[in-house]
C-alpha cells in the first residue's frame, strides 16, 4: 500500500511471514529504546559503588541495540518494497535470502560491542572487586569479541551476487564454535569457584547468554539450508531481546535486592 508516495507494507502484498518478521524488528527497536530510557531513570536510586557498572553499561547496550534495529528495520522495509515488484515465488526467496545476507551484517557489528558488555555485566553478580579474577574476565571479554568477529568474517564469505560460499563459511563457523566452547568452559569455571548468594543470579545470566548464542549458531548454519531467511531473522530478533532483556532484568533485580537467592 502507498500513502503519499510512501510504501506501507501489508500481508496482502508481501505475505504473512515477512510482516511478522517486520513486526518484531520494529518491536525490538522500541523495546531497546524503552530499555535505554528505563536504565537511565533507574540509575539514581542505586548508590552502591559495586552496582554502578550495571547502570553504566546497560544504557550503552540498549542504545547500540536500538540503533542497530532501526537500521535493520529500515533496510528490511526497503526489501519489502522491492518484494512487491517480484511476482515469482523463487525470485522472492532469492531476494529475501540475499537481502538477509546483506542486512544481517549490522547485527554482527552490534554483537561485537554488546556481547563483551553483557559478559562484563556478570562481574557485579559475583560481588568481587574488579582486580579479582582479572585474567578469566579478560579472556571472557576478548573471547566474546573474537567469536563475534569470526562469525562476521564467515558471514561475509559471499559471492558477487550475495550467495554464501559454503567452504570458507564453514571454516570460520568452526573457529567461532571453538571460541564459544572456550567461553562456556571459562564461565563454568567461574561459576564453580565463586558462589554463595550470588550463584543463582550469575548462573541464570550465564545460561541465558549461552542459550541465545546456541540459537545464534543454529541459525548461522541454517543459512546454508534451503529455508526462508525470514525465519532466521525472526528467531535472531527474539533471541536478541531475550538475552539483553533477560540479563538486564536479572541485574536490576539483583542490584535493588529483589533477586531471590533461593532460585
Amino acid at each position: 500500500m502507498e500513502i503519499a508516495d510512501s510504501f506501507v507494507p501489508t500481508a496482502g502484498v508481501v505475505g504473512l511471514l515477512p510482516m511478522v518478521t517486520y513486526f518484531f524488528l520494529v518491536v525490538a527497536m522500541f523495546v531497546f529504546i524503552g530499555l535505554f530510557v528505563f536504565s537511565l531513570a533507574a540509575r539514581k536510586p542505586v548508590s552502591s559503588e559495586q552496582d554502578r557498572p550495571v547502570f553504566l553499561v546497560t544504557p550503552v547496550i540498549a542504545a547500540v541495540a536500538g540503533l542497530t534495529y532501526y537500521l535493520i528495520q529500515v533496510h528490511y522495509h526497503d526489501v519489502l518494497a522491492d518484494l512487491v515488484t517480484v511476482p515469482d515465488g523463487n525470485d522472492r526467496q532469492t531476494l529475501i535470502r540475499e537481502s538477509y545476507n546483506a542486512i544481517s551484517q549490522y547485527r554482527y557489528m552490534a554483537l561485537f560491542i554488546i556481547t563483551p558488555l553483557l559478559a562484563f555485566q556478570l562481574l557485579p553478580l559475583l560481588q568481587i572487586q574488579p582486580g579479582q579474577y582479572k585474567r578469566p574476565f579478560m579472556k571472557l571479554l576478548a573471547g566474546s569479541s573474537l567469536m563475534v568477529f569470526a562469525c562476521y568474517i564467515g558471514h561475509q564469505q559471499l559471492t558477487f551476487d550475495n550467495e554464501i560460499q559454503a567452504g570458507p563459511f564453514a571454516v570460520w563457523a568452526f573457529v567461532a564454535l571453538i571460541i564459544f566452547g572456550f567461553l562456556v568452559v571459562t564461565v563454568n569455571r567461574l561459576w564453580k569457584e565463586l558462589g554463595g548468594v550470588t550463584r543463582s543470579a550469575f548462573r541464570f545470566s550465564a545460561l541465558i547468554l549461552a542459550a541465545c548464542w546456541t540459537i545464534y549458531f543454529l541459525g548461522y548454519f541454517l543459512t546454508l539450508a534451503p529455508i526462508d531467511a525470514n525465519w532466521i531473522q525472526l528467531v535472531f530478533t527474539l533471541a536478541d531481546m531475550a538475552s539483553i532483556l533477560g540479563v538486564s532484568l536479572i541485574l536490576y533485580l539483583f542490584s535493588t535486592n529483589r533477586w531471590s537467592t533461593s532460585l
